[in-house]
């Protein structure tokens, strides 16, 4: 990989980070408060913190902010009540066609049965061998090996990248190629701003990026659509999907790979850096989940609970309703803290405490309801391929005592920049 393309990435990278961190204030601590005194707060609580939203919230527009649980749960349950397609007029304005995330009702039900098969654990079970495992071993892992250290997230920003094109059906051979599309997808996600001044240049890159995407992704379509389609990747597979006589065009299969990107990598590169950090601060659980990886999809669900990457999900009110006596007005945001949420004390016993032998409760790292994400199969296949390689062939593996702890930050996208390790 050209110095070029590693710099762009990498730098795509940390300005998104930097543009959903927001405050540096203790949240957790804030957020046991916020449950305590004002469970619903009548502003939107993420906008003080200065992280922008990929709503499009309109300012004119009430906004409220629930912390609990069972409210939250409430919420993204209800997509009658709680709708998503406002999302249309933020992220969704740089997609011209299909996201699901921006859809409601029968629209997003079809469309979603239509795809789902493609994400099913039957189909990502067929790819975890050959497509998932084996790249993360042969291509990352063991060429770390002799050095007998490295920065876990440097492997962690690639090698979901490397992954997620190949299951998509992009060619294998031209890794600089995927490199450039990967910090096209980054740079999506930096178009919505909160700083005025940033906004303009944030949004014209963000519309270059998805015109690029959009521009390499359909030339594969149309090359996967000539070929037959009889592929086991994604965009064929997309080809050909049919749901009540329904199937999607070309334009559609582009859109809809291209609303996958900005996330495909991001979210899997964070949630397993922070997993890491949690078993390697937590010694004696990665050596239990070392011995017994049946416990490797407990530590991922845990991890996923207790430090989730997307840490709110915005919804809003489709008609006027009320929540702990607060009166929500028609049409009003509604802005769920799944980081809250996901360490109610009334929800999860010991709730800040990482903590794989709890019992099994729905947390929301990845959603709830009929939006929950369509990927999360995809990404903790990916997460339990990435560790149990690890496991595998880095013995002892602990901290750099020499370089500084790893921190997990962001009010969004919330995760670690650095994980220095050693290993025997």
């Amino acid at each position: 990989m050209s110095e070029a393309v590693k710099s762009d990435l990498e730098k795509v990278f940390a300005d998104v980070a930097s543009n959903y961190q927001g405050s540096d204030i203790d949240l957790h601590a804030t957020y046991a408060k916020m449950r305590a005194e004002t469970p619903v707060l009548e502003a939107n609580f993420m906008e003080q913190l200065g992280v922008p939203s990929i709503a499009g919230v309109d300012p004119n527009r009430p906004c409220y902010t629930l912390f609990k649980y069972d409210d939250v749960m409430r919420v993204m349950r209800d997509s009658e009540q709680f709708t998503s397609g406002f999302i249309a007029e933020g992220l969704g304005a740089f997609f011209d066609g299909l996201i699901l995330t921006a859809m409601d009702g029968d629209l997003h039900k079809s469309m979603r049965n239509l795809l789902q098969p493609v994400f099913l654990p039957e189909t990502v079970n067929r790819w975890k061998e050959q497509r998932i495992d084996r790249v993360i071993r042969e291509e990352f892992i063991k060429p770390m090996l002799p050095n007998k250290s490295a920065d876990l997230m440097d492997f962690a920003l690639y090698f979901p990248i490397r992954v997620i094109y190949s299951l998509i059906g992009f060619p294998e051979d031209k890794p600089e190629k995927i490199k450039q599309y990967a910090a096209w997808a980054l740079a999506i996600l930096a178009g919505p701003q909160v700083d005025p001044a940033k906004a303009e240049a944030a949004k014209k890159a963000a519309m270059e990026a998805v015109v690029a995407l959009y521009d390499a992704i359909k030339e594969v379509v149309v090359q996967r659509r000539a070929e037959g389609a009889e592929g086991d990747d994604l965009i064929s597979r997309l080809i050909r999907a049919e749901y009540e006589g329904r199937s999607l065009d070309d334009h559609e299969v582009t859109t809809f790979v291209r609303s996958l990107l900005p996330a495909a990598g991001e979210t899997t590169t964070r949630t397993f850096g922070t997993l890491m950090v949690q078993l390697l601060e937590n010694p004696d659980v990665l050596e239990r989940v070392r011995a017994d990886r049946g416990l490797v999809n407990k530590a991922i669900d845990e991890s996923i609970r207790y430090e989730p990457v997307a840490t709110f999900k915005v919804r809003q009110a489709a008609n006027a309703t009320e929540i702990r006596g607060v009166q929500i007005p028609k049409g009003a945001m509604v802005s769920c803290i799944v980081s809250s949420a996901n360490r109610d004390e009334e929800a999860f016993v010991n709730a800040d405490k990482f903590d794989i032998d709890r019992k099994p409760r729905p947390s929301f790292g990845f959603g709830f309801g009929p939006h929950m994400c369509i990927g999360q199969f995809v990404a903790k296949t990916e997460i339990n391929c990435a560790l149990n390689a690890i496991l595998d062939l880095m013995p002892n593996l602990r901290l750099d005592p020499s370089k500084p702890a790893p921190k997990i930050t962001g009010a969004q996208l919330r995760g670690p920049h650095e994980l220095h390790v050693l290993w025997d």
